[in-house]
């Protein structure tokens, strides 16, 4: 009828189903898993400035650092991400605008702001516990 034998028709539907089981890029499926990855880690706070990702900020921005290593491996493509954090029964939203040395890949290192407004008792608590998750990137 158009000239199609079952063999052409078997290529042409082998070719797509190929096309669409093409792997998605390594750096794409990261940032997916990433950002519905939740983590619980220690969370500390420290003076801001200048961060990693080149930008200056000051203690009263919501900005954080996450841990050197997961920084290094996403070859710091976390920079202006934004993240949700959860403590204490309070949630707010921060920004990634540095890395930090001494924190583990759950843990975040808060700008003073976000500290006070997730902690109990301030600055004064110094440590705590916190759930937080990448918000996906734009």
């Amino acid at each position: 009828m158009f000239g199609f034998t079952k063999v052409t028709i078997i290529s042409v539907l082998a070719s797509l189903a190929m096309v669409n089981a093409a792997p998605v890029a390594e750096a794409e499926q990261a940032h997916v898993l990433e950002s519905r990855l939740q983590r619980t880690g220690r969370s500390t706070w420290f003076n801001v400035g200048l961060g990693n990702c080149g930008w200056n900020s000051v203690d009263s921005d919501m900005v954080v650092a996450i841990g050197k290593g997961l920084y290094d491996r996403n070859n710091g493509n976390n920079c202006g991400q934004g993240v949700r954090i959860k403590a204490n029964g309070k949630s707010v939203y921060a920004v990634v605008v540095d890395s930090c040395p001494s924190c583990g890949d759950s843990d975040l290192d808060m700008s003073p702001a976000v500290f006070q407004a997730l902690a109990n008792g301030g600055l004064g608590d110094g440590v705590m516990e916190a759930k937080w998750n990448f918000l996906k990137k734009n």
